[in-house]
């Protein structure tokens, strides 16, 4: 047994070797929160979720950490344009990225800084900095000298004559427009934290690498993100920690984005989709199945069309669960072990797809055993499906999805009582062996994207694809 993941900074696909053995860590930047969050940001956290399900179900003991940047350049305008405190703004949106975690599955993290709460320690990190000659204060900023640390750039692989860093409005004083801001000075107006160079507030990057060194210590496993965060977050904050002293972390994992017409869904270009909105219109179990089941190196181009197929898969899933609890009379609990070949695919870097092919596959075989009248083959199955799906988040019987079941309970009961109207006509039909009118009525029925299966108990009916 050896989960494998794609390092970035290796960028191949490496045996995973933990520090302690039998532990794992994990940091992943998480949200920052000027506005609320759209399904591209919370597909991150859903990946890092599997990550970690699939870590625990390996025998792994997880430390998950996920920081909050609830300060920032653009919270600052917000608080500005909304004439809000801007730690209202942050504290709503930090309020509506946990609900959409909390919506779409995923487990609680371990631990969930704020950067807010971290300015002694980003302190303590510059000081550590300029003493060993990596960082200067100038204007009262304080920066990094990026031509102090040789292995800058390695993450990004870029060259550093050719590099364009991005700077923000009040950056002044650099001895190189390549150096990047530790701290930024005060502006009238701004909110401001006070330190030995004078009142300011952190840089985007330093939060990061000061938290994950309180949280996780100088080493740990993993560090996560988005690709975007690539250049310049992570790069900015491997060396500032590597040249503070701290190995930081050993595998560099990035999850690909959500598309719309090719672009990076993002709200600055306002093409994003907002998690509040699409929970709205869609039950969150097949949000998660849709933003969750592609490998998360995978990019994934939003449609209607694809999440309506989304729908009717796990649709084609939770009808088998449902039947197969019925006839057993009772819950039929998960396996002890998920079937070999899934096991294989999620050891390979999260190979999700592959794994998911492994659950339809055995619904399948279930499907075939109810078919068969063979009670026993259909429970093992289902045992089977419930193991595999609890690993990826999605088992219709897990306690986090009984309250759409209730949300639901309403509509169905109105569809069930329409769908039964029109199975007694053909029930009609064929009791006068009216075969034509049985059959065009199936044939109606499986057009609306029903499946109707004839049981010794009479006929029933389920979602089918559409």
């Amino acid at each position: 047994m050896t989960i494998r993941l794609y390092d970035t900074s290796a960028r191949q696909i490496r045996d995973f070797t933990p520090l302690k053995p039998g532990c794992v860590s994990i940091y992943l930047c998480g949200a920052t929160v000027q506005a609320a969050p759209h399904i591209g940001h919370i597909r991150s956290g859903l990946n890092f979720d599997i990550m970690r399900r699939w870590f625990a179900y390996r025998g792994y003991e997880v430390t998950f950490v996920r920081n909050v940047t609830d300060i920032d350049d653009k919270i600052i305008t917000k608080s500005r344009e909304q004439n809000r405190p801007w730690w209202s703004i942050g504290y709503e949106n930090e309020r509506a990225f946990n609900e959409g975690y909390d919506a779409l599955g995923c487990l609680p993290v371990t631990y969930e800084p704020r950067a807010t709460g971290h300015i002694t320690e980003m302190i303590e990190m510059m000081q550590g900095l300029i003493e060993r000659g990596h960082a200067y204060e100038a204007d009262g900023n304080v920066y990094f000298d990026v031509r102090s640390f040789p292995g800058y750039l390695q993450l990004s692989r870029q060259e550093l004559d050719n590099l364009l860093q991005p700077s923000a409005e009040g950056e002044t004083g650099k001895r190189d427009l390549r150096d990047f801001a530790l701290w930024k000075s005060a502006k009238p107006g701004e909110p401001s934290w006070p330190t030995p160079w004078g009142p300011g507030r952190p840089g985007w990057h330093l939060e990061c690498s000061a938290m994950a060194h309180k949280y996780l210590g100088t080493a740990f496993d993993i560090h996560g993100g988005g690709l975007d965060l690539i250049f310049p977050h992570h790069e900015n904050e491997i060396t500032q920690a590597k040249a503070y002293g701290d190995d930081f972390a050993q595998y560099w994992v990035h999850n690909a984005w959500v598309t719309m017409a090719g672009d990076k869904m993002s709200k600055s270009l306002g093409n994003s989709v907002l998690v509040g909105e699409m929970v709205k219109q869609w039950r969150p179990v097949v949000l998660r199945y849709y933003l969750g089941t592609p490998h998360y190196r995978s990019m994934i181009e939003y449609s209607e069309e694809s999440l309506r197929e989304a729908e009717s898969a796990f649709a084609r899933i939770e009808g088998f669960v449902q039947r197969v609890t019925e006839l057993a009379g009772k819950t039929v609990d998960p396996a002890a072990e998920v079937p070999p070949a899934f096991a294989e695919a999620m050891d390979d870097d999260l190979g999700v797809p592959q794994a998911l092919a492994v659950v339809h596959t055995t619904v399948r075989q279930g499907n075939s055993a109810l078919a068969a009248d063979d009670k026993e083959a259909a429970v093992a199955r289902l045992a089977e499906v419930r193991a595999m799906l609890g690993v990826l988040g999605l088992d219709p019987l897990d306690p986090h999805w009984a309250g759409e079941a209730d949300r639901g309970e309403d509509l169905n009961g109105v569809v069930d009582s329409l769908v039964r109207l029109v199975l007694d006509q053909r029930e009609s039909a064929r009791a006068r062996k009216d075969w034509a009118t049985a059959d065009a009525i199936r044939d109606q029925l499986g057009q609306a994207g029903l499946v109707i299966e004839d049981s010794p108990q009479g006929p029933r009916w389920s979602l089918g694809a559409r």
